[in-house]
């Protein structure tokens, strides 16, 4: 029994799941799943001998400079933390099953696979292994309808929601210290103030030369959790306040803060033509940053329909009197996770996060 068994869990590390629809069930086989993390995990702090885990939640992504930019903050989270085990998780199913059967190629054309899990797996297996402290990281970069998710997924662990056939120790459960980190412009004034500074020493020389523009993700309206849009309007006004009136934030889904509306407040400002510089303001450059974005050519590019959400930010300007560019590193654009001055904004929430029933609380007072 003990050989299939681990054969079963071996096959699903393997092959991962194939479908990318919205609809389809991402794990066929739970109990086996919960299974193949909670081993995972167990071996990890039989290895470390560590009583203390960090667990970073991202939304995800398909591409092979992303991952290795969470191999890179998870090694400097493991830097910050020498007492903790770091582990990282996915929250869109969707990227889980398209990383791990390969949507992407690396810088040398080779198509690269990678197996992440959901949070739910891994604090499952982080409350199965018994560490007597876990502290939740959101890698989101506004307290939106994703990290709202991610509180989701925290309380249903600490009130021993996952694996109906297979329950924690309540003991344990009512011991164990759980910590939950805020996102990235969790606060309106240190954070934005904070993350305008680090963007500031990044880019002051293309704001001297023309516009720079950040692209953010944004919520609609029906999802804007905590009202959290409005830190893409405060990043703009606080960068150009105290830096440059080049500065211009936008997004890909938050009405009104789309890249006409960026366009818009260039040009009222007198910025009608020149230089444009744009940058990902997202933890990681994925299809957001590469298409959306990046995206350059004729299948970016719609003249009929000038400001469909399908004409990238590169056309859209470039169609617009503009000089466009976008500064990469190793053939891509840069995240937010890949600018250590920024980094260091969510390590250091992790170091300040709240008991999560305080935090929760502070989030949603009537309850």
């Amino acid at each position: 029994m003990k050989t299939i068994k681990f054969l079963l869990i071996a096959a699903i590390a393997a092959f991962g799941f194939v479908s990318c629809s919205d609809d389809d069930d991402p794990k066929e086989n739970i109990v086996s799943e919960y299974q193949y993390n909670d081993q995972l995990v167990a071996n990890q702090k039989a290895k470390s001998g560590k009583d203390k885990a960090i667990l970073l939640v991202a939304f995800g992504s398909t591409w092979n400079n992303a991952f290795l930019a969470f191999d890179e903050t998870k090694a400097a989270y493991e830097k910050a933390f020498p007492g903790y085990d770091v582990y990282v998780s996915f929250s869109s199913d969707i990227c889980i099953n398209r990383a791990s059967v390969g949507e992407n190629e690396d810088e040398e054309g080779n198509i690269v696979k990678r197996d992440y899990y959901e949070p739910r797996y891994l604090l499952h297996a982080i409350g199965a292994a018994k560490y007597s402290e876990i502290r939740v990281q959101s890698l989101q970069v506004i307290p939106g309808e994703e990290f709202a998710a991610v509180v989701a997924s925290v309380k249903k662990f600490s009130n021993n929601g996952y694996v109906a056939n297979a329950h924690l120790d309540d003991d344990y459960l009512a011991k164990v210290k759980v910590y939950l980190g805020m996102p990235l412009l969790n606060d309106p004034d240190e954070d934005v103030a904070e993350v305008a500074k680090q963007l500031n020493s990044l880019y002051a020389n293309e704001a001297k030369q023309g516009a720079v523009a950040f692209m953010g993700h944004g919520n609609p309206d029906s999802y804007d959790t905590f009202k959290a849009n409005i830190r893409y309007t405060q990043l703009e006004e606080e960068l150009q306040k105290k830096y440059s009136k080049n500065y211009y934030v936008g997004t890909v889904d938050m009405p009104d803060n789309y890249k006409q509306d960026v366009l818009a407040r260039m040009n009222a400002n007198g910025i009608t033509g020149g230089k444009i510089a744009l940058h990902a303001l997202m933890s990681i450059a994925g299809d957001h940053a590469h298409n959306d974005m990046a995206g350059a050519g004729e299948e970016y590019w719609d003249e009929d329909e000038e400001e469909s959400e399908d004409n990238s930010w590169f056309e859209f300007f470039g169609h617009k009197n503009f000089t466009v560019s976008v500064p990469e590193t190793n053939k891509h654009p840069l995240g937010l996770l890949e600018l250590p001055g920024i980094r260091q904004v969510w390590i250091n929430h992790t170091k300040d996060a709240e008991l999560l029933e305080e935090a929760y609380h502070s989030m949603y007072p009537e309850e």
